[in-house]
């Protein structure tokens, strides 16, 4: 599967050297908007960090996570690291600020545990008693139990791409499909991705590593995690980082319908939290797209991301709703 992978970004990067000379994107072709936005000023200032980390000017925050350092053991209780990770996370930022300042060398810390694999630690226990999403299935995914999402053990990836079809700012966007998802919009666009009607690939967290790797070699601006929706992988994508090498932003590309757990778990991870505000506080979300409770989950995770990161909203538009 890696092999196949790699072959395909080595056939792309074939045809852009035979047919557009190599040193252009055909996406400056068909969305100049996306070369336009790095200059322009509203999108600078909302996304200032971002913009930062794409010039290779910052640390992407998962590189950050993987040089702080974080004292646990894989034998504490899961409220044990709930407490430690809330503790880590106030220190994080407090981190995180020497480092985009130069006080810090991260490329000098590489401590024995680090923040990100508390995160990790904790996602993996998770997977056992499952409450990435709102819906708290409360399965164990390593016995084979599946709840709502019908997510199992091991990453499903439908297909990832060079995207040229997002927000200015993201493009070109390194997009990797997966497959499940915690709501069932009667209007969803990845129907056969979310249903599962696509089976997808199973990949190892290191394989999609390279696989980002390899998306950002071929100009994409950042890692953009998208589905179905990424919240049931949570684990994987905390993992697959921890072996990705390039400094790439991280784009959190979801409906909104995630635990407060998911969204700990996010914090000090995600660079760009793409969310959908798909639904007011009626029973909008429970009949189009069977999401009980998606007004709280969605209003919270939007206050969360924009305390912890940066936001990218998307109002849903329905026709005659």
């Amino acid at each position: 599967m890696l092999l196949k992978a790699i072959n395909k970004y080595r056939f792309y990067l074939f045809l852009k050297q035979k047919f557009l000379g190599g040193n252009i994107g055909l996406w400056m072709l068909l969305r100049p908007d996306s070369l336009a936005v790095l200059k322009d000023e509203n999108c600078r200032k909302s996304l200032a960090r971002y913009f930062d980390v794409i010039q290779n000017k910052r640390y992407a925050n998962f590189k950050i996570a993987k040089s702080f350092p974080a004292e646990f053991s894989r034998e504490d209780s899961i409220n044990d690291l709930w407490r430690l990770h809330e503790k880590l996370t106030k220190e994080f930022y407090e981190f995180r600020e020497e480092v985009d300042e130069g006080k810090l060398n991260i490329e000098s810390i590489e401590p024995p545990l680090s923040y990100l694999d508390l995160k990790i630690e904790i996602a993996e226990r998770i997977l056992k008693k499952c409450c990435f999403c709102i819906r708290k299935c409360e399965v164990n995914r390593y016995i084979g139990e599946r709840g709502f999402c019908g997510c199992g053990v091991d990453i499903s990836v439908s297909t990832f791409f060079e995207h040229i079809g997002e927000e200015p700012e993201l493009v070109p966007s390194g997009t990797i499909f997966t497959c499940g998802c915690t709501m069932r919009c009667l209007h969803c666009q990845n129907w056969t991705i979310s249903q599962w009607i696509e089976k997808g690939e199973n990949y190892s967290c290191e394989e999609l590593a390279q696989i980002v790797d390899n998306l950002h070699a071929s100009g994409c601006r950042n890692a953009n995690l998208v589905g179905g929706d990424p919240t049931p992988w949570t684990f994987h994508w905390l993992k697959t980082f921890k072996y990705v090498k390039f400094n790439i932003p991280v784009v959190w590309n979801s409906n909104s319908y995630y635990s407060v757990e998911t969204a700990k778990l996010l914090a000090g991870f995600a660079d760009v939290y793409l969310l959908d505000f798909k639904y007011g506080p009626e029973d909008c979300a429970l009949k189009i797209s069977n999401a009980p409770n998606y007004w709280d989950a969605c209003v919270r995770n939007h206050l969360y991301a924009k305390e912890y990161g940066e936001l990218i909203i998307r109002v849903l538009v329905l026709p005659n709703h």
